[in-house]
């Protein structure tokens, strides 16, 4: 997500709209499963399913079963931050009411100090974590990973490309190349692939293989500078299993320009195309906040649906709201709200829009080995 103010996804078919699924056995805890992408032309529908400190680890059952029941559909996977100014533990509470929902826990590893924005990270540094000093957390992470046993998707790095995080290339060299690594490549992304790889080998090594590997980027570079580019942050295809984009309408009230989501979309995904053609690619994050005058919520997201459900990106196997609420000021009038049950017309395009392509979408991850 682009602005987040500071403190504050075996296939089952139609029946799987209605019925939980049965509890996963200790066989199949243990069996490494992986989630692989639905059957072609069809689409995941996950979603973070909101909480309201910013913090994006407040979320609880409610949250997901009141989001579920708004929009009429379960949920494939759900979003949540593993935020490590507050445990550096594998989110095992967490992750397992999710999979007790009957959906893949997509978990963010955020290695970061504070939820604030905008600023260089003072602990889990870059060159600190590429050195080995978290390199414990990391594989007792990964064990933890492992004996959680069924699948998991995961991401390090989220929206590399975009300032607003610590791990950005802003914070880690920009475009200067006499730093580190490669002279010919811009020390910040650069060092970002670097660890990205390594976090993910520590993990490996840990022996989790329930878990399918993602590469978040936003669509837009965010400084859009040469150096910053999304391609410079790319750690390789043997580290990455999935690509995760993400694409914002207005975020707050205030906001007072919009770019469609086709635009970014349009102009994103054939970079991330190019660059891994083989990868499936998620809309992980999107939304629209209410309030704005460059653009209604329910009309933003509608239009969204549309393409998304047109199959207009060949490449796109799945897409998740970002149904969240938080304060910006004290102004409740500047309050932040992209939830479904909060926007009787949002709420309505989104069990409509699902209910007429119930076909297409897929509200149950499929997994294999």
């Amino acid at each position: 997500m682009v602005f987040r103010p500071p403190p504050i996804l075996l296939l089952l078919f139609a029946s799987a709209a209605l019925f939980p699924p049965p509890a996963v056995s200790d066989e199949g805890r243990a069996s490494g499963a992986r989630i692989v992408p639905p059957p072609g032309g069809r689409l995941y529908h996950g979603c973070y399913p909101g909480g309201e400190s910013g913090e994006e680890d407040d979320l609880t059952p409610d949250d997901l079963a009141s989001y579920e029941s708004t929009v009429g559909r379960k949920a494939a996977w759900v979003y949540l931050s593993n935020n490590w100014y507050r445990s550096r533990a594998f989110p095992k509470a967490e992750a397992g009411w999710i999979r007790d929902s009957g959906a893949v826990p997509f978990v963010r590893l955020m290695l970061r100090s504070d939820a604030e924005q905008d600023h260089a990270e003072p602990l889990f540094t870059l060159p600190a974590i590429l050195d080995g000093k978290f390199d414990d957390d990391l594989r007792k992470w990964g064990e933890a990973a492992k004996e959680f046993g069924t699948p998991l998707l995961v991401e390090w790095g989220t929206e590399c490309n975009g300032e607003w995080f610590p791990w950005n290339g802003r914070w880690n060299g920009e475009d200067a190349t006499c730093g580190y690594g490669d002279p010919e490549r811009p020390d910040g992304p650069e060092r970002f692939a670097a660890v990205f790889r390594h976090i993910v080998e520590q993990i490996r090594a840990a022996g989790a293989s329930n878990v399918t590997w993602v590469w978040h980027v936003n669509a837009q570079d965010g400084p859009e500078e040469d150096w910053n580019r999304l391609e410079n942050y790319w750690p390789g295809e043997d580290v990455v299993d999935w690509i995760a984009i993400s694409a914002y309408g207005p975020q707050t009230p205030m906001e007072e320009a919009a770019e469609t989501f086709r635009a970014m979309m349009d102009s994103g995904v054939p970079r991330i195309e190019r660059l891994a053609p083989s990868k499936p690619l998620l809309v992980a994050e999107f939304g629209c906040a209410a309030g704005s005058s460059a653009a209604k919520p329910e009309e933003w997201a509608a239009a969204a649906l549309d393409d998304l459900l047109s199959g207009r990106w060949k490449s796109v196997i799945g897409f998740s709201w970002w149904n969240e609420r938080w304060e910006n000021d004290e102004d409740r009038a500047h309050d932040t709200t992209m939830r479904v049950q909060d926007i009787p017309e949002l709420a309505k395009v989104f069990r409509t829009k699902l209910e007429s392509a119930k076909e297409r979408v897929v509200d149950r991850p499929a997994t294999a080995p």
